[in-house]
């Protein structure tokens, strides 16, 4: 039998490890179990873009408030965390637009470029260059490394325990067997929730469920209540074949019509109906184009989205296609593809799903494909709130 103790947390990956960050921080025990011999979701497969300023309300808010964490732990934990900023390039006059409105709302966190000031910080063609924008306050994580790092970090501290390669088989409270295997208890009682592994039971006084899209695994009446179901997204790794050194993010006007921030400006709404129109191969996808560099020099490039509770299996090429050919376009250069995978996040209605499961056990999930961004912020809201 292990320890009890004060949090087990199920799930290691970012929102997973930061709610075990703040509660080694409080001096709590905390016990983290992963199901794979490392983290290979959401946490790994994204841009590694804190994307703070295109925020809105709550989110805005939690990502302002993690944004110190971030940098912190990218210093003490060994991973690179970059105050480079966004650059967001506007090619037409509506992009621009949805950017001047958001530079009159945001101060200094917003700063309109001219064309050759948007070339000076990232090297995009100049053809159709109508600005741009750059937010400052954006960061840049080694995202293929933080996971990783943060866990080996949490390890060295004291009380704190990951068991990776540990798959969670149930939970109910203790001394109570009605639950049963694969089912979420009752924990009524007054004693540790037991869970149930297939390397043996742990024992905790709270869990906290923070396994992204697969809570509908171990608790599908709460997924089905919440309307989760998975975001798929298409990404690539290109090569560049003119080598570049891209210090910001890079959005286009594709992703003013994605984050609140600015696809509630009335610039992006008239974006979005002259695409209706003349691009509607790129709403039809969701395509939110944008890209960050590697430490090595590649480019990850992104992204298409598709909803669905079970998706298929395939990969669709004509959506790779479409990437490449804004890619180009963007940079003004061939690129080779690298890497080809799928990304895959929670969603449902809202940002944030925060949901008791039972009387010490709760569920946490960012359902709007922002965990980096907002997971430090996010995890002592929630620990205030279910300790």
């Amino acid at each position: 039998m292990t320890r009890t103790s004060d949090l087990l947390i199920v799930g290691a990956g970012v929102v997973g490890l930061a709610h075990a960050v703040e509660a080694v921080e409080r001096g709590l025990d905390v016990t983290v179990l992963e199901r794979d011999a490392h983290a290979v979701g959401a946490s790994v497969r994204n841009f590694g873009h804190g994307c703070l300023t295109a925020q809105t309300g709550d989110a805005l808010e939690l990502a302002t408030r993690g944004r110190g964490t971030w940098l912190r732990l990218g210093a003490e934990a060994g991973f690179g965390v970059a105050e480079c900023g966004t650059v967001v390039v506007a090619r037409s006059a509506e992009e621009r637009a949805a950017l001047e409105e958001l530079a009159a709302t945001r101060g200094d966190d917003v700063e309109l470029l001219d064309p050759a000031r948007v070339v000076d910080r990232v090297p995009v063609a100049r053809d159709g260059l109508h600005g741009g924008a750059f937010l400052p306050r954006d960061l840049r994580v080694e995202q293929r490394r933080a996971a990783g790092a943060i866990a080996a970090w949490l390890a060295a501290r004291p009380g704190a325990e990951i068991h990776f390669g540990c798959p969670v088989h149930g939970i109910a409270g203790a001394g109570e067997a009605r639950a049963g295997a694969g089912g979420i208890g009752d924990a009524s009682g007054d004693g540790p929730v037991v869970v149930r592994t297939g390397r043996g039971e742990f024992r905790a006084h709270r869990v906290l469920l923070c396994v992204g899209h697969d809570l509908d695994r171990l608790v599908p009446g709460l997924a089905d209540d919440a309307g989760l179901r998975r975001c798929v997204l298409q990404m690539l790794q290109v090569r560049p074949h003119t080598p570049l050194t891209i210090g910001p993010a890079v959005l286009t006007g594709s992703s003013m019509l994605r984050y609140p921030a600015l696809s509630g400006t009335a610039g992006a709404a008239a974006l979005r109906e002259r695409w209706r129109t003349e691009r509607p191969e790129l709403l039809d996808a969701g395509v939110n184009h944008m890209l960050t560099q590697l430490p090595g020099g590649d480019l990850v490039v992104g992204d298409t989205h598709h909803y669905d509770r079970t998706p298929e299996p395939w990969t669709d090429e004509t959506l790779d296609d479409l990437l490449l050919a804004e890619t180009r376009a963007l940079l003004g250069t061939g690129v080779d593809v690298v890497r080809r995978w799928r990304g895959v996040y929670a969603d449902a209605p809202g940002e944030f799903l925060i949901r008791p499961v039972a009387p010490a056990t709760s569920a946490v999930a960012v359902t709007s494909g922002i965990g980096m961004t907002t997971a430090f912020g996010l995890a002592p809201a929630v620990l205030d709130r279910v300790l």
